[in-house]
């Protein structure tokens, strides 16, 4: 068994929140240029040249892309022969050590929290976290805000640990919706549905989108599964040709629509469509659909 220490993990993950929220993809920075370049409508090639502008200045000046710095999305591939050590008592970051680094995940868990906690406010990033989602109220101590962090882990083959964190916008992920199809839907009846949750999205959630879809598993791994999808190089194509058509076909239909850049026409509506699947119960059809916007933030690393 490998053991990674437990300020490894909290300094990867810092410097990732920040990245994320500072520095465009290059995918998505490309896809903005390619966009810019074939847009017709002269109103949307000054937007997207203006988002081009915006990442540039974010990245050199080393502040956040949009202001929303969104809720902290962790997706943590952890090798099987891996393993973080818990935090020292008394150790850096005021994070606690309640003896649980035997467990697993507990002393992973807890590093990627502190570590959020810290690359927010280093970052100067907006604290988004209410404890009571009714209520609204906060019953963390005042210097939090920014945690708990969104944590989807799996476990893999070997000794590595990746951790990709994703800054998720209100704006967009408000958007996002589901639905359980019958399992005789008609691939043009999804299609239809898939559209009709871009329109509807319009300019509140800040076109042009990345869009992401979940097809098959079951009511909550579908919507994984259409999160996951956002995690994919924009340049890729589906590795089946049935659902790369698909793709290509949404989006098609999508950009059809003329929403354009920040919901004020053009042909750049969506920058990708990117469809992951699983198999599903044979009398179900589940289909989920998380919308991005053009500020996607993302970033991974290794350890």
């Amino acid at each position: 068994m490998r053991y990674i220490q437990f300020e490894k993990v909290v300094e990867t993950v810092e410097s990732l929140c920040i990245a994320a929220n500072y520095e465009l993809p290059d995918d998505v920075l490309t896809a903005l240029k390619k966009a810019a370049q074939k847009e017709s409508n002269p109103g949307a090639v000054k937007i997207l040249n203006q988002l081009i502008e915006n990442a540039r200045a974010a990245s050199q000046q080393r502040i956040p892309l949009c202001q929303d710095t969104g809720l902290a999305v962790v997706f943590v591939e952890q090798g099987a022969e891996v393993a973080v050590k818990p935090r020292v008592k008394g150790g850096a970051r005021g994070t606690r050590d309640e003896g649980r680094g035997t467990n697993f995940t507990a002393g992973l868990f807890d590093a990627i929290n502190a570590a959020v906690m810290a690359g927010y406010e280093k970052g100067y990033l907006r604290k988004s976290v209410v404890a009571d989602p009714l209520t609204r109220n906060s019953k963390f101590p005042p210097s939090a805000g920014y945690i708990p962090a969104i944590i989807h882990h799996t476990i893999v083959p070997g000794q590595s640990l990746k951790l990709t964190v994703m800054a998720k916008g209100g704006g967009c992920e408000n958007k996002s919706q589901f639905k359980m199809f019958k399992p005789t839907a008609e691939r043009g009846e999804l299609i239809d549905w898939i559209v009709d949750v871009v329109r509807t999205a319009g300019a509140d959630a800040c076109p042009p989108f990345i869009v992401g879809v979940g097809i098959g598993g079951d009511f909550e791994l579908s919507c994984l599964l259409s999160k996951k999808a956002l995690l994919r190089n924009l340049q890729s194509r589906n590795s089946d040709e049935f659902y790369a058509r698909f793709e290509a076909d949404l989006l098609c239909r999508i950009n059809a629509l003329g929403l354009g850049p920040q919901g004020l026409g053009g042909d750049t509506t969506a920058l990708a469509v990117l469809i992951e699947t699983a198999p599903c119960h044979i009398a179900s059809l589940p289909v989920a659909v998380n919308i991005e916007c053009h500020s996607h933030r993302h970033k991974s690393a290794i350890i």
